[in-house]
């Protein structure tokens, strides 16, 4: 699992510094999350292929997260796209996108869906063979999504010295990786767990932001592998952080706290601040695996 950091600060870009945009590669799969102004540039930096790029998630619709999304859909079609897009984001989302896109006679040449979200539960909204994406509800001023993103439990990994000892043959392969109990011609029945190793463990990505400081996130996300949290503010902050429904450092240490998550990034961080450091530090009273978002920044995990 890999996360690129396209942009992690709050309010308004700057010459260095860019709003949130993040891409998520998970299982092979590309997945963009938020799409702050100049998240396209962003992605030229990053040396990330725009085709690779079949779905959107918009947590909401605050400028921050979402005015660079019109001009990569426009640039999508000008780059002669011809497969599907889809875009998963609060309602209102697909009249914004297709007035711009109305009032600029500039429609695309391939298949865009938008899937609007309304629902104040976590629901599934993306779901294949490999991954599944639910929805995270967030406090902020006004209606907002996180997003979890969840491999599925791969093929089990076949034990070779044990299938070639028993004599099994090749085209039973794929049936033991399903899991499956082998009859051998005898009529011996060899159990999975003879000739298998168990699966590496499916990874658990939670995006959240923005949000205030809310404990009710901690049943959804409980033991995710990763957990990128909104972090506007510092604790001197605090009351601001109250007034403007986002969260400080510390804060979203208490949530990756309280809901066992191996892993805290930080990110959406003010302006107001010269030295994101003082994130790491406040958070690591609380939470000991803290890394920084930073534009152009990758982890592997």
């Amino acid at each position: 699992m890999n996360l690129t950091i396209l942009g992690c600060y709050a309010a308004t870009p700057r010459t260095f510094t860019n709003p949130t945009s993040q891409v998520l590669e998970i299982r092979n799969r590309l997945f963009l999350i938020d799409c702050g102004e100049g998240t396209q540039v962003q992605l030229r930096k990053n040396k990330i292929r725009f085709s690779k790029i079949n779905h959107i998630f918009i947590s909401h619709l605050h400028g921050d997260h979402f005015f660079g999304l019109v001009g990569l859909v426009s640039t999508f079609a000008l780059l002669n796209r011809t497969t599907d897009l889809h875009i998963y984001g609060p309602k209102g989302i697909k009249e914004i996108i297709n007035l711009q896109l109305r009032l600029s006679n500039s429609w695309t040449n391939y298949g865009l869906f938008f899937h609007e979200l309304e629902s104040k539960e976590s629901e599934i909204v993306f779901e294949d063979e490999k991954v599944i994406v639910s929805t995270i509800p967030l406090k902020h001023r006004v209606y907002t999504n996180g997003f979890l993103f969840q491999e599925k439990i791969r093929d089990r990994k076949l034990d070779l010295n044990a299938v070639q000892n028993y004599e099994i043959e090749k085209c039973y392969y794929q049936n033991i990786k399903n899991g499956k109990d082998i009859v051998l011609e005898d009529g011996r029945v060899v159990e999975n767990a003879k000739l298998t190793f168990d699966p590496v463990p499916p990874m658990r990505f939670a995006f959240c932001s923005d949000t205030t400081y809310d404990e009710s996130v901690i049943p959804i996300i409980n033991e995710v592998d990763v957990l990128y949290h909104e972090a506007t503010f510092l604790e001197s902050e605090e009351a601001l952080a109250l007034k403007t429904m986002h969260s400080t450092a510390k804060q979203a240490a208490l949530i990756a706290l309280k809901s066992n998550a191996k892993q805290l990034v930080l990110g959406h961080y003010s302006t107001r601040y010269e030295n994101i450091e003082l994130f790491r530090e406040q958070a690591e009273t609380i939470f000991p695996n803290v890394l920084l978002a930073d534009d152009g920044k990758s982890f592997e995990f």
